[in-house]
């Protein structure tokens, strides 16, 4: 009987009494667990603020491929920063610091690892990813203001149309004014801006357009990051310090204040298994800083250090090996230059554990950015950059930081030698500075380096040692064509640094306060017997900090061209950073990018292809008339292009219905559209254009509809020389013409170019012999009709339009040698180009 077994009752006793234990337990458990559900909810804003930052941070690596940041250091900054913030009894306090400190620490630890270019790119990204998280920012709002571009856009006359040529509206302007009013905030924008232009104006001329109030309702009823679209239509130039101070007013003061570079803080953030990584750039040597924050640790005679490149991968590793046994710091330099050896220092790095490595080992890594290096590296290392300091002082700072009294006096004539060494270092900074104005600066942007000063520097000592006189001419050729010109390749760049040369290698640059700028404040200092080298170094530091395009030799407008260079250069990465994250409003893109395609097909529709053979059949090849010829080519490389985009547009419109498979191809093509930019596989088929879709889609029209009327109507009196795919065929066939006509040779002919002071619209007869041309456009300068002469540019006209040019053919041509400008045309902005084997360059 089962009750007479007194030890199971127990058992079964005791068994209960547990089983009510662990019903406790658990029913405990769920209310601790309820309890840590409701608690971790409060702290969800903190982790949705970290999500927001991480894929800010991760879309860096479309930017560089140095970039690159993993989970796992950003779950590791996420913990330190819960650990460093402030504690706070309050829970909505404690969140808000919890979520400041992160998003203050991210910024600070991205900050160092990225070049000076790109950050503020981070903080402009930063904040727009958090107010888009936040449903802040209106996604047709931002894509305006990275691409120009709309779901809709307005159509009106431009203003501009009625005012005096050269009104301050230009054709970009309006466009995008078009467009911004398609937005849902922007409603009547158009209407208002042509019912107050002169306001408008006024804004447009301000010094200072980014804080300047908006003409009538739109100062209130546009919030901070809308006033942006509004300075992207008008005043570009001014977009990135109007950022600033959208950042400042979004996030704060320090988000536009990039902490300096301090190596220690780096170190303490590396382990033993943590390589430190110096990123690169031009000019840029981190030897030495490591050198002397060795020397502050006591560790300088436990440093090795290897350059690498081919042949020293052993080396490489037996040095790491040692390293890591002996305690020592193993600093690799040029990592860029034997990447092949950077897979085996990935297996060492992935090796490396603080099991068997000793605890004062560390790695160093110094690399210039590469496609190739590993990923796996950069993304758990500790990654810095240390650019040397730009600007023309700068330059010439460090040109003196290599002088002493004893070199600036150790020629037989010192004041001499003293004059042209400056004037000389002064050359050098400035060819190199120009660079950053882009094509208005070099149509190539050539590395000119310190090698280049050295031995110009040698030559010069050598020539005024040798020589009685001073031989300039003979310094100015070697400096400009063989030293420095050695490394140009556009002849157009030669002779601009020729002429540069010749501006200080002059007998002028010897007298005391000699200007090397018009407004006075560059000059040859004068200097102390005593020590010379002291009184540079001293006027060197009371040069500004920031030079004006006026010591270049450039207008005031340059400062325009390189800030619309800037600010278009970062909605271009934004833009390429919008179309790799994805995402958003699938629907109303696939819309956009369907009715935009459409358009184009209407447009295409209603030109149609050209028929070659009725076209050969109007204009047959004839001996004393090449345009037939000319006009027949042009035809044969326009219908090239309309075939691809007559058999893309359809497909592209039929994958966004689903109704055929998206290819890699059509994507492209979708995202080119999303992006306002042409799609590959139409420029490979096109000429050469710098244009967005929408301007490239109108200008092709305009294109095609001067050669329709060409075929239509005969050639016209006046001809649109843009409107030319291949414009160099027409240059030939109007040699060719005049050639064949009065029995020429025709390499014996070229052009003289006669400007014709009326419109083109009341041209109405061809000339004689030669060709009447327009749509050409001046950068840099301008034609005055009252002097007949160029002159320069007025204040805020980038470009202005050239007036009708007689293209006027002559046997033998002598070019006049005085008061005439070799003016080179090119057929985009980038002003560079490739040769092809005929010797055409595609610029």
């Amino acid at each position: 009987n089962i009750l007479d077994d007194h030890e199971l009752i127990e058992m079964l006793a005791v068994s209960k009494k547990k089983s009510e234990e662990i019903k406790a337990k658990v029913a405990d458990a769920k209310v601790v667990e309820k309890e840590i559900d409701i608690n971790r909810e409060k702290y969800r804003p903190v982790a949705f603020r970290g999500t927001l930052l991480y894929f800010a941070v991760a879309d860096l690596r479309e930017i560089d491929p140095m970039y690159q940041y993993s989970l796992q250091w950003f779950i590791s900054l996420f913990i330190n920063s819960i650990r460093q913030a402030d504690p706070n009894e309050d829970l909505e306090e404690r969140l808000k610091i919890l979520i400041d400190h992160f998003t203050y620490y991210i910024y600070v630890n991205c900050c160092r690892s990225l070049f000076e270019k790109d950050k503020l790119l981070l903080s402009f990204l930063i904040s727009i990813r958090v107010l888009e998280g936040y449903n802040e920012i209106d996604s047709d709002e931002w894509t305006f203001l990275i691409s120009g571009k709309t779901p809709r856009a307005m159509s009106q006359a431009n203003p501009a149309d009625e005012m005096e040529p050269g009104g301050w509206i230009n054709g970009r302007m309006w466009t995008d004014v078009l467009s911004m009013s398609g937005l849902t905030k922007f409603e009547g924008f158009e209407t208002d801006f042509c019912e107050v232009t002169t306001e408008w104006q006024a804004y447009f001329d301000s010094a200072e357009p980014h804080t300047h109030p908006l003409p009538g309702k739109w100062q209130y009823t546009l919030n901070s990051f809308q006033k942006l679209c509004v300075l992207r239509c008008l005043r570009p130039d001014r977009v990135p310090e109007a950022i600033m101070n959208f950042v400042v007013e979004k996030m704060g003061q320090r988000f536009v204040e990039p902490p300096p570079f301090h190596l220690p803080s780096c170190f303490e953030d590396a382990t033993i298994t943590t390589p430190l990584i110096f990123v690169l750039s031009k000019g840029s040597d981190p030897a030495k800083a490591f050198l002397e924050f060795a020397k502050e640790m006591r560790f300088d005679k436990k440093v090795k250090m290897l350059s690498l490149g081919q042949g020293q991968g052993t080396k490489a590793t037996n040095m790491i090996q040692d390293a890591t046994q002996k305690g020592l710091w193993a600093y690799l330099q040029n990592c860029h230059l034997f990447l092949s050896w950077l897979t085996t220092l990935e297996r060492i790095c992935d090796e490396l554990s603080p099991d068997t490595v000793h605890k004062d080992f560390r790695l160093w890594l110094t690399s210039m950015p590469s496609p190739k290096f590993p990923v796996a590296i950069l993304q758990n290392g500790v990654k810095m950059t240390n650019e040397p300091p730009k600007g023309l002082k700068a330059n010439l700072r460090n040109a003196y930081f290599k002088q002493d009294n004893d070199k600036l006096g150790r020629t037989r004539k010192p004041d001499v030698y003293k004059k042209l060494l400056f004037s000389l270092c002064f050359f050098h900074a400035v060819v190199q500075e120009r660079r950053k104005f882009g094509p208005l600066g070099w149509n190539i942007p050539y590395e000119f380096n310190d090698t280049d000063l050295d031995i110009s520097l040698g030559q010069l000592e050598m020539f005024l040692d040798q020589y009685e006189h001073i031989p300039f001419t003979e310094l100015v050729f070697l400096t400009s064509y063989i030293n420095y010109g050695g490394r140009v390749t556009d002849y157009i760049d030669l002779r601009t640094i020729d002429i540069i040369m010749k501006d200080f290698y002059r007998p002028a640059v010897l007298d005391e306060g000699h200007k090397f700028s018009q407004d006075g404040t560059y000059i040859s200092p004068a200097f102390d017997p005593a020590n010379p080298h002291k009184s540079y170094v001293d006027y060197v530091e009371k040069l500004p900090l920031i030079a004006g395009p006026n010591v270049f030799g450039l207008h005031e407008n340059a400062n325009i061209t390189c800030a619309n260079a800037e600010t278009f250069g970062m909605f271009d990465t934004l833009l390429s950073l919008q179309s790799k994250a994805g995402g958003g409003k699938s629907d109303a893109r696939d819309e956009m990018i369907g009715n935009h395609a459409r358009e184009i097909e209407e447009q295409l529709a209603t030109r149609g292809k050209f028929d070659m053979d009725a076209i050969r059949l109007m204009y047959p090849i004839m001996y004393n008339e090449s345009m037939n010829t000319v006009l027949v080519q042009e035809c044969i490389r326009y219908n090239k292009l309309i075939d691809v985009m007559e058999e893309s547009l359809p497909m592209l419109q039929n994958a966004l219905k689903g109704l055929v498979v998206l290819s890699k191809e059509l994507e492209a093509m979708g995202n080119s559209f999303e992006m306002n930019t042409t799609p590959t596989s139409w420029e490979n088929k096109a000429y050469p254009s710098m244009k967005p879709l929408g301007a490239w889609a109108d200008d092709l029209m305009a294109r095609l509809d001067f050669i329709i009327d060409w075929v239509e109507h005969n050639a016209p009196p006046v001809f649109w020389i843009s409107g030319f795919y291949f414009p160099q065929a027409f240059l030939t066939g109007t040699r060719q013409n005049y050639a064949r006509k009065m029995q020429y040779a025709i390499d014996t002919i070229s052009f003289d170019y006669p400007i014709i002071d009326q419109p083109w619209e009341t041209l109405t007869t061809k000339p004689e012999d030669g060709a009447y041309i327009r749509g050409l456009y001046m950068e840099g300068a301008r034609w005055n009709p009252e002097i007949r002469s160029i002159d320069e540019s007025l204040p805020k006209q980038l470009f202005t339009s050239f007036p009708v040019m007689l293209m006027s053919p002559i046997k033998d041509r002598k070019p006049t040698k005085d008061g005439v400008y070799q003016c080179p045309i090119y057929k985009v902005l980038s002003r560079r180009g490739v040769l092809a084997t005929t010797g055409h360059s595609t610029n």
